[in-house]
């Protein structure tokens, strides 16, 4: 006799934080399609199950998960879904607080979980789908996650703590996912890790970063790969040459230098002063002309000064990033600064933060007027209203620039040329050539 194979009850994803968190959704969401599930990212209309996947990396990101946890506990008691399961990094450091404040969660899961969550939900771990991803973001570009975890003994960071010590993927691996990612569109691959400079120390017993990315340049398909969160102490230069010798290569690089004062660089333990990251920003130029260097600071950590602040201002000043983000520094516990005093008011901090990108929103200006009249290779991502968005090889998405296109049918996830018209702090309007 045939019995009828009943079709699981749909799942919805949710993925709350970084690129980072993103790419283990879609490891789990590629093992649930493999196991016949219906599942979906970010729909949660008709949702049987929610799997809830955290961030835990700083004040702000922890209020937003617990609030979703929240907003899906009740509709699971009010009979909307039925099943809430939490993953992730806030998951991963405060499971035991979070099972005796939110008993509606039916379990918690940290960040290397996703086995026990298929088991959780009678799913097989398929092998067989690793390095067989498939991504959640527009399908002409995807994430590359080369490695897990950090060895950095950063003051204010809690990230070893949720995702433990560094842990390289194998160049084979990662030429194998970037094959299967490009086999379903992607033709750019974002490279990301909470240290990409730390790659291949733990396989290969070296940097390993520069070898990497001649292996990814290789693969057929690639047209843009573009490197993300690269730690400034012991940067390996090999890998400049290598972005250099390589056009698929972007000419950009993410690297968070935090601060630009050097008694808060030695506070946070960063392993570099301001003038060694001074020197490496320079020869970064000049070994790599017209590259775009985005980095990333923090406002008000314990110990910082009105004097070290002014240093950083000086330092935003006189380095020119073509990128800039800023957090205010969050009270992290059992971080290295967690044990020095938070005497500086959330106030004052953001009022730091907003001066420092006040000063970086005149240098943006006047980085993109220097774009007009120049012609541009342009990723066109989307249509919105009656124009479409794009980037240039300067640009990562979510965070940084975008073009806005005039023009009809221009054909999203391909590249066009288009010719800057004007520009404002942080857009350029183009016309496609």
């Amino acid at each position: 006799m045939h019995t009828q194979r009943v079709r699981p009850e749909k799942v919805t994803l949710v993925t709350l934080g970084c690129a980072k968190n993103l790419v283990d959704s879609e490891d789990l969401y590629t093992q649930l399609k493999g196991n016949n599930f219906d599942v979906v990212h970010e729909d949660d209309r008709d949702a049987h199950t929610v799997v809830v996947n955290t961030c835990g990396f700083i004040d702000n990101a922890k209020k937003e998960s617990i609030d979703t946890i929240l907003r899906y506990a009740r509709a699971k008691e009010e009979g909307v879904i039925q099943k809430l399961y939490v993953s992730g990094c806030l998951s991963e450091r405060y499971k035991d607080d979070l099972q005796s404040e939110i008993p509606e969660v039916d379990a918690f899961f940290g960040t290397r979980d996703v086995a026990r969550i298929l088991h959780r939900m009678k799913a097989d771990y398929k092998k067989e789908l690793v390095g067989e991803r498939l991504a959640l973001t527009p399908s002409h570009y995807a994430y590359l996650k080369i490695s897990e975890g950090c060895d950095r003994p950063c003051s204010f960071c809690a990230i070893p703590l949720m995702r433990g010590k560094h842990r390289s993927k194998p160049i084979e691996e990662l030429v194998k996912e970037t094959e299967g990612l490009v086999n379903k569109g992607a033709k750019e691959i974002l490279i990301i890790a909470q240290d990409s400079t730390f790659y291949g120390l733990d396989l290969y017993k070296k940097r390993n970063l520069a070898d990497l990315l001649r292996h990814l340049s290789d693969v057929k398909g690639v047209e843009w790969l573009r490197l993300h969160y690269a730690f400034p102490t012991g940067f390996p230069m090999d890998v400049l040459e290598v972005m250099r010798e390589r056009s698929n290569i972007c000419n950009y690089l993410d690297i968070p230098l935090q601060t630009g004062s050097s008694e808060v660089l030695k506070i946070m333990r960063r392993g570099i002063s301001r003038e060694k990251t001074e020197t490496l920003l320079k020869s970064i130029r000049e070994k790599v002309p017209g590259i775009a260097i985005r980095t990333t600071l923090i406002a008000g950590h314990p110990g910082e000064t009105d004097k070290d602040f002014k240093e950083t201002l000086d330092f935003v000043e006189r380095n020119r990033f073509d990128r800039l983000g800023v957090f205010t520094y969050s009270h992290e516990e059992d971080t290295h600064a967690y044990t020095m005093p938070d005497t500086i008011p959330q106030e004052e901090k953001e009022r730091r933060a907003a001066e420092i990108m006040e000063v970086q929103q005149s240098i943006s200006a006047e980085i993109n007027a220097q774009k007009i009249g120049n012609t541009f290779r342009v990723l066109i991502d989307r249509k919105e209203g009656g124009n479409y968005i794009g980037r240039t090889e300067f640009d990562s998405p979510e965070v940084d620039n975008e073009v806005i296109l005039s023009g009809e049918n221009l054909p999203v996830g391909d590249f066009v040329n288009a010719r800057i018209d004007d520009s404002t702090e942080f857009d350029l309007y183009a016309t496609p050539l």
